[in-house]
Formats: C-alpha cells, sequence, structure tokens
C-alpha cells in the first residue's frame, strides 16, 4: 500500500490553525472536500465524529487517527495536519497531538480501508517517524519523507 496515494501534497497541512479536535476535523475535512468535491462535507464530520465517540483516535504519543467509511466517497482520501502547538485532543495518553492522519473513504470498501490503516500503523512504528514528520517545513516535505518511510519497510 503507498500511503502517498492516500495522503496526497494537496491534503498535507503543515501549520494547521486549529486548536481543538472539533476545529481540527472541521479544517481537515474542508481539506479533503477540496480535493474529492463529491464528498458530502456534513455526513464526513457527522461520521468521524460518532465514531470518535466512541472510542478517541488520539492513539498513541503525538499522533490522532480520526477516520470514517461514508457513502458519498468511492475512494480513499486522507489528509495530514501538523501543529507544532498541539492539539487538545482528549487521547488516551491525555498528552496534545501534533500529527494527524485523516482518512475518509467509501462504505463499500472495509477491507481496503482496514488495508491502509495496518500500513499506516506500520510506518509510525518506525523510530522517530512522528519527530521527523514534525520536523518537515512544507507539504512536500512531508511527502516525500512518508513515501521513502513506507519504501524503507519494502526493502
Amino acid at each position: 500500500m503507498l500511503l502517498n496515494e492516500i495522503f496526497p501534497k494537496e491534503t498535507i497541512v503543515v501549520e494547521l490553525e486549529s486548536t481543538e479536535k472539533d476545529e481540527l476535523f472541521e479544517e481537515l475535512v474542508e481539506v479533503i472536500h477540496s480535493y474529492c468535491p463529491q464528498m458530502d462535507r456534513s455526513q464526513a464530520l457527522a461520521i468521524l465524529n460518532e465514531r470518535e465517540s466512541k472510542m478517541t483516535t488520539g492513539i498513541m504519543h503525538n499522533v490522532g487517527i480520526p477516520h470514517a467509511l461514508i457513502p458519498s466517497m468511492n475512494k480513499t482520501v486522507g489528509a495530514i495536519g501538523i501543529s507544532k502547538d498541539g492539539i487538545d485532543y482528549d487521547s488516551l495518553d491525555k498528552a496534545p497531538v501534533h500529527v494527524v492522519f485523516m482518512l475518509v473513504g467509501s462504505d463499500s470498501d472495509t477491507e481496503h480501508h482496514i488495508q491502509i490503516l495496518k500500513s499506516l500503523a506500520t510506518v509510525l512504528q518506525i523510530p522517530n517517524f512522528v519527530e521527523n514528520v514534525l520536523k518537515c517545513n512544507s507539504a512536500s516535505e512531508v511527502y516525500k519523507f512518508i513515501q521513502t518511510s513506507e519504501e524503507s519497510l519494502e526493502n
């Protein structure tokens, strides 16, 4: 799975404006909608928030992975958001989240969604991965870093 196909440069935000989870979801859903206009924004937000109400997606050291499967999507598209200051996310470790990988996919392709989450989890296990993402200063740098990180796992 090539994560750079799921997270195109156009959906990477290196300086998030959001400081809270609700704002963050709106900001990244708007980024995905700009790239993929057929997505129903309000439907995406509702399903993301419903998923989040069941259990936080702030899963590990400074990382959040909100994700949803919605009818208005015909493929999976992701957005990456980076916050140097951190976002109050109600994460499992109670620490602020600095890197967010949001995924919105088709509700008819659960298996593909799970494969993407697995690929993302594998890349997140690379030592200093999150710290290195935080050092990136542009969407192109983040994109390239994720691409080379994923390639390093294949070798």
